[in-house]
C-alpha cells in the first residue's frame, strides 16, 4: 500500500471518529438538557399540584371573619360558605365568592350570616368550578381560630353530657333523658339525617339545663325527615368550646333495651356481604350511571351527591330506587344543579341501615367501566 493511500485512510478514519465524536458530544448535550427541561417541568408541576389552604387573620364576633389564601390557582371564582361547626362548611349559606386572579396568597372579609350568629364555633369553605376547595374553622370571637380560651367549666362539673332515647311516636315526636348535663345552659336541640351527628340539622327546640344532670324533654320531628328509617339529634350551647351530646334513634314504636336508641333490632347485613358501587359511565353535568353489588332485596334508596371528599353526606338529592330483587343491577341518576360544574363529584346511595359511596370525574366516558 502507498503512503498516499495510508494517510488517505488515516484521514478518513480520523474522520469518522470526529463525526463519532462530534454526535455524542451533541447527544451527551440533548440528553443534559432534555434532564434540565423534566427538572424543571417536574417542578412547575409540583408547583400546580400544590394544595390550596385557607387562614383565618381575624374575627368580628357574630359580623365578619377575615381569610387569607395560600397557594390558589389563577384566574378562578370560588364560592364562600359558613355552615355548623364539623360540616367542613359543606351545604353551608353562600357569604360571597373569591376570584383568584393572579392566585398565590389573597385575603378577603366576609360577613357571618344570621343563622349562625351565636354560635361558638363556625366553620367556611370555598369551593371553585374545577374542583378546588379549602375548608378551615374559627372561634366566633375576637382573635379568630384558637384565639379565645375555652370557657370555664361550671365549679364541680366533670365528665361529659350525654342523652338517651326514652320513646318516639314515628314521624311525630321523640322523647329523651339526659345525663350528667351542666348546670345552667342553654341548648339547641337539632334534627338530621343518620351519620351526620345532627350537624348542621333542623332547629328542633331547646334544652335550658337548670340544676343539670337528669332531664327529661320531648321534641317534634320535624317534616323535613318524616319517612327516615333513623334520625340523627344533637344537643349543643351555643358558646366557644361547646358543650355538646349527640345520638340517633329508628323513627319507629318503641325502645331498644338498654340502649336507648329506639326502634327495631338492626337488620341482619345480606350474607353476600357489604353493598357496594362502582361508577360505570358518565355525561358531563348530565348524568352517572352506578352499578350496585350485594343489595338487599326490596328497599327504598336515596341518592345524593356533593363535593369530593364529602362520602355525598349532606349531599344534593340527586333521586330514589328501590333495590327490587337485590344484590347486582344498574341505576342511572342526574348530576344536581348542585355540583354541575365540579371536576370530581362524590356520590352516596343510603337506605337506612345501609349505605355506600364512590366517586367519579365529572368528565363524559367512551367506555364502560363496568364491563
Amino acid at each position: 500500500m502507498s503512503t498516499k493511500s495510508t494517510v488517505g485512510s488515516s484521514i478518513a478514519a480520523e474522520t469518522r471518529l470526529g463525526r463519532r465524536l462530534h454526535w455524542r458530544v451533541f447527544g451527551l448535550i440533548m440528553l443534559v438538557l432534555t434532564a434540565v427541561f423534566l427538572l424543571a417541568a417536574s417542578s412547575a408541576s409540583s408547583s400546580s399540584l400544590a394544595i390550596p389552604t385557607i387562614s383565618i387573620t381575624s374575627v368580628v364576633p357574630d359580623q365578619s371573619v377575615t381569610i387569607q389564601t395560600f397557594n390558589y390557582p389563577p384566574n378562578q371564582t370560588f364560592t364562600v360558605r359558613m355552615n355548623h361547626m364539623g360540616t367542613l362548611g359543606i351545604n353551608g349559606e353562600v357569604v360571597g365568592t373569591l376570584n383568584s386572579g393572579a392566585g398565590g396568597s389573597l385575603t378577603a372579609t366576609y360577613a357571618i350570616p344570621n343563622y349562625l350568629k351565636g354560635q361558638g364555633q363556625i366553620a367556611i369553605r370555598l369551593d371553585s368550578g374545577q374542583g378546588y376547595y379549602s375548608y378551615n374553622w374559627f372561634w366566633n370571637s375576637t382573635g379568630g381560630s384558637g384565639g379565645q380560651p375555652p370557657v370555664a367549666r361550671p365549679t364541680g362539673y366533670v365528665g361529659i353530657p350525654t342523652f338517651n332515647i326514652v320513646s318516639v311516636t314515628p314521624d311525630t315526636t321523640i322523647t329523651i333523658q339526659t345525663t350528667n348535663f351542666p348546670a345552667n345552659q342553654l341548648f339547641d336541640v337539632t334534627m338530621g339525617l343518620m351519620y351526620t351527628q345532627g350537624i348542621g340539622g333542623i332547629k328542633v327546640g331547646e334544652i335550658n339545663s337548670g340544676t343539670g344532670g337528669a332531664l327529661q324533654q320531648t321534641f317534634t320531628i320535624p317534616a323535613e325527615l318524616r319517612g327516615q328509617a333513623r334520625i340523627a339529634i344533637r344537643a349543643q350551647t351555643r358558646h366557644a368550646s361547646p358543650y355538646y351530646a349527640y345520638n340517633w334513634f329508628w323513627n319507629s314504636a318503641g325502645t331498644v333495651p338498654g340502649g336507648g336508641t329506639g326502634g327495631q333490632p338492626t337488620p341482619s347485613l345480606p350474607s353476600a356481604g357489604t353493598p357496594t358501587i362502582r361508577v360505570c359511565q358518565v355525561v358531563r353535568d348530565g348524568s352517572v350511571e352506578i352499578q350496585t353489588a350485594n343489595y338487599p332485596a326490596g328497599m327504598n334508596f336515596t341518592v345524593t351527591m356533593g363535593p369530593i371528599g364529602t362520602q355525598g353526606l349532606l349531599g344534593a338529592p340527586a333521586g330514589t330506587f328501590n333495590s327490587g330483587n337485590g344484590g347486582s343491577f344498574r341505576v342511572t341518576m342526574p348530576i344536581p344543579d348542585a355540583v354541575k360544574g365540579l371536576n370530581q363529584i362524590a356520590v352516596r346511595v343510603q337506605g337506612s341501615p345501609y349505605f355506600s359511596y364512590n366517586w367519579f370525574w365529572n368528565t363524559s366516558t367512551t367506555a364502560d367501566f363496568c364491563r
